[in-house]
Parts: structure tokens; C-alpha cells; sequence
């Protein structure tokens, strides 16, 4: 997972969602809304072409899934499920590209804790914050959180709903992501022969599943040959930390 830049629609588009969340609103206080036909009727329109041509902006060239980011976003996810919560059904910060595999295993689910989202978001939080990887396996597991002595809630919710820690090809993926990583690493270290920007971009273009965002925040710091680049070239470290960060506040580039 990587934190996903909202990019803001254009004006028109956030007006008309607006006023089809109010006609839903109004259907819902009158007891004569069916959320399914409302969904697929809005399916047609040009305002829900334009909402999807946006998130596949937001999720970069390959148009990844914004939970596993190793399948194609196939469709509109409603982060709040658009059956039990039809009152977020067309609000814009409730709308992601998924694929299908991740979409069918949350489907209506969605655990709440004290009214808050036990999921994670990834176009409003960073996802590793809450998540650890395995670089043995490649699964993605919940992040231990030293303060409590328990893993963190968000992290535990989000793995059991997509089986982030049970999906063989989901791991490969990672894997293979992973492997690319510390070998750019790897091959800087003995000659330091690119620039800090030059390695920077490279670890960017090569990170198809976020996991620059482990590298340099998370646990994956402490993991060779991260751990040798913040120690033997804190200068580089410090580069490369700096272009994930802002890689994360602006919308992605081809390289995705």
C-alpha cells in the first residue's frame, strides 16, 4: 500500500455529485430509495465517467487497486459501503479505484470502532502507520505498536478483511518489488556512482507497491541495505526520504 493523493475534481463534477447526493438523501427520508438502481443508474452518467477517469489519474499509469496496488482498479469502491451508508454514496472522499479481487472480499463489510473506521484509508492516511511487511513471505501484516504492546487495531482490521497475509500472488508481487529495491540499494553503496536524486528516482520508478513508505517510516529502515544507507550515507538517506514524502502529497507521475 502507498498513501494516494486525492486529486480535486473539476467544479462541475463535484456540483452535480452533490446534488445526486441530495436526491439520494431526500429518497432515504422518504422511505423510496433503492441504493442498487440509484448506483446503477448514475453508472451511465457523465459525472460518474468523469469521478472515474479521475481515480485512475490518482492511481498512476498502471491504474492500480488503491488497497493491494498489484491488480488493476477494475471499478469505483465505496470506501463506506454504499448499501449501509447510502448517505456517502456520491461524496467524492468516499470513492476509490479497486479491483475486483479486493472489492469481493470486503463487499458490505465494514468494522467500526466507536463510529471510526477500523479500515484503512489510503487517500487519507498512510497505510504503514499501521502496516508491517514480512520480506521473507512478502505478506503485508498488521504493525506492532510499542506504546500499547499490541498490534494497532487498523492494521489487524485491514489485513483479516483483504487477506493481506493470504494471497500467494498478492506476496510475489511484493516480493519481486522488494527485491528490486534493495538491489538499486545494494549496487549504491560500494561506488556511490548515481547522485542522491538519481537514486531517489530510480527507487521510485522500481516501487510498483509502496514500499518506499516501510523503507524509510517503517520497520523496513532497519532491514539491510536500508539500514547501511541511513548509516554509511545519511546525506542520501535524507534525499530519498524527502522525494517518497513528497511523492505522497502530489498526484503520481508515469512512473506508476
Amino acid at each position: 500500500m502507498r498513501r494516494v493523493h486525492r486529486i480535486p475534481l473539476a467544479e462541475h463534477t463535484e456540483k452535480r455529485l452533490v446534488r445526486r447526493q441530495e436526491q439520494v438523501n431526500a429518497k432515504k427520508q422518504a422511505g423510496t430509495l433503492n441504493v442498487e438502481k440509484e448506483w446503477a443508474g448514475s453508472r451511465k452518467t457523465e459525472t460518474i465517467r468523469d469521478v472515474v477517469r479521475v481515480l485512475r489519474k490518482m492511481m498512476g499509469s498502471r491504474e492500480r487497486c488503491v488497497y493491494c496496488l498489484d491488480s488493476h482498479g477494475a471499478d469505483i469502491e465505496h470506501f463506506w459501503p454504499k448499501t449501509p451508508f447510502p448517505e456517502r454514496m456520491f461524496l467524492w472522499p468516499n470513492l476509490l479505484l479497486c479491483c475486483t479481487e479486493c472489492g469481493r472480499m470486503k463487499g458490505e463489510r465494514f468494522p467500526l470502532d466507536l463510529g471510526a473506521p477500523l479500515l484503512i484509508d489510503p487517500s487519507g492516511e498512510d497505510p504503514w502507520t499501521y502496516l508491517d511487511f514480512d520480506p521473507v513471505t512478502g505478506n503485508l501484516t498488521p504493525r506492532f505498536d510499542a506504546n500499547t504492546g499490541a498490534f494497532f487495531a487498523k492494521g489487524e482490521c485491514t489485513v483479516k478483511l483483504l487477506q493481506l497475509d493470504r494471497r500467494e500472488a498478492l506476496a510475489a508481487g511484493y516480493l519481486k518489488t522488494w527485491k528490486r529495491l534493495i538491489s538499486l540499494v545494494g549496487e549504491y553503496l560500494p561506488t556511490k556512482a548515481r547522485t542522491p536524486l538519481q537514486l531517489a528516482e530510480d527507487l521510485l520508478q522500481e516501487d510498483e507497491h509502496g514500499l518506499l513508505g516501510w523503507c524509510f517510516d517503517g520497520s523496513g529502515q532497519n532491514e539491510t541495505p536500508f539500514r547501511e544507507l541511513r548509516e554509511q550515507a545519511p546525506e542520501t538517506w535524507k534525499t530519498c526520504a524527502g522525494a517518497v514524502h513528497g511523492s505522497q502529497k502530489e498526484p503520481p507521475s508515469v512512473r506508476q
